[in-house]
């Protein structure tokens, strides 16, 4: 009797691959994967927490998510915390973005008091989200934690700015709230740190009240070139002319520096004024009547080259046929518009494409708050987190 051959794969050596090179498979993997694998053994547990581990897996899952390629996410949320579902808690949804089509939705996992409600920025896949009643959340979906921020110990009864960034040179992350008392002449600014979790105040030297708005409270200042921005009115001169600005927030050096606004900007009728990031850079927009009668319009300039006044160019002005509030762009610079129809008072949500004009109408009936999305372990390796 002939002896059985052994087929040719069990004759192999058992290879085991290098630490390093498993470890950098790992990090081109979904964080939710990677939630699941942390059981597998200590040493993956342990690898996963890490810094360097972390910050990998965030520059591989953005590379693969070429933003510029339309490849990118956002998320949305109601404005205001409504009985959602049986929770009584607001529902989160994460569409593409350049066709803002639903992929998922997300139930927020924490209880919001009741009223106005936002997200405030994103920031490596790290969400921050506060209320009109002075509440602050972090949150990061993909790995299930979230924190709420300690009272700042300042009563809100101004106007209020809210900014969220990214400290790159510290590896942390820092909320920025503004409190305005115009009719006092009053500011008030302080900084959270995550890495301290705690606030703490900033000075800040120019006499510049927030500028109030429709959307005053809970206002979004939009992070461009390492900097917060929001409008104000500054005083100017022996004769204290207001004049409006943009002033900037740098979340690594905690300075303050105002910024002119584009040449003939202020000088048109305008209903609407907005701050916003577009592709990147420090966008500014106007929203008012066009020369044809009955309709309406968007103009947009772009500062092409950060700080340079002389950069402000008027990218493009994009028409429209109703009365709209600009919410927010996309990563690749479409316009999401809530426009109000005159002739019913129905509300939509239009996504307008900047480029060809095209409109895109959603079945949304509430008001929205718009960041980015991506996934990330931000938050894994924090302290003093909730897991749910």
């Amino acid at each position: 009797m002939s002896q059985t051959t052994e087929p040719p794969i069990l004759r192999r050596r058992k290879i085991d691959l290098p630490d390093d090179i498993v470890l950098n498979i790992l990090t081109w993997l979904p964080a939710k994967s990677l939630i699941r694998f942390r059981c597998v053994c200590k040493p993956w547990n342990s690898s996963f927490t890490t810094p360097n581990f972390i910050s990998t897996h965030l520059n591989n899952f953005a590379h693969a998510h070429d933003n510029d390629n339309g490849d990118g996410y956002i998320i949305h949320m109601p404005r205001h915390t409504r009985a959602m579902n049986s929770s009584n808690r607001p529902i989160c949804t994460v569409a593409l973005d350049r066709t803002f089509d639903r992929i998922f939705d997300i139930e927020v996992p924490f209880d919001l008091p009741s009223g106005l409600s936002k997200i405030v920025g994103s920031c490596n896949g790290l969400l921050c989200l506060a209320t009109s009643t002075n509440v602050i959340y972090l949150w990061n979906p993909s790995v299930r934690k979230f924190k709420r921020l300690p009272d700042s110990g300042l009563r809100i009864t101004g106007f209020v700015k809210l900014g969220f960034a990214y400290h790159s040179e510290n590896n942390d992350y820092k909320v920025l709230k503004i409190l305005s008392y115009p009719w006092i002449g009053l500011n008030l600014t302080q900084v959270y740190s995550l890495s301290s979790d705690s606030w703490r105040r900033v000075g800040m030297s120019l006499r510049a009240n927030v500028k109030a708005s429709d959307d005053s409270f809970l206002s979004l200042a939009p992070l461009v070139s390492g900097a917060l921005h929001w409008m104000s009115r500054v005083v100017e001169g022996e004769e204290e002319r207001k004049v409006e600005v943009i002033m900037s927030f740098d979340v690594n050096s905690e300075e303050f520096r105002m910024l002119r606004m584009p040449d003939g900007a202020m000088s048109i009728v305008r209903f609407q004024t907005r701050l916003a990031s577009f592709k990147g850079k420090l966008a500014f927009l106007t929203f008012g009547q066009s020369e044809q009668r009955g309709a309406y319009q968007y103009s947009i300039w772009v500062m092409r080259e950060y700080g340079v006044l002389e950069s402000w160019n008027k990218l493009f002005v994009v028409p429209l046929e109703r009365f709209s509030v600009c919410i927010a762009f996309t990563m690749c610079g479409s316009l999401l518009t809530h426009c109000h129809e005159t002739n019913n008072q129905e509300e939509k949500f239009v996504l307008v494409d900047t480029k060809t004009l095209h409109e895109k109408d959603f079945d949304i009936q509430q008001p929205l708050s718009v960041a980015t999305f991506m996934e990330s372990l931000t938050l894994l390796d924090g302290a003093n987190m909730v897991s749910y």
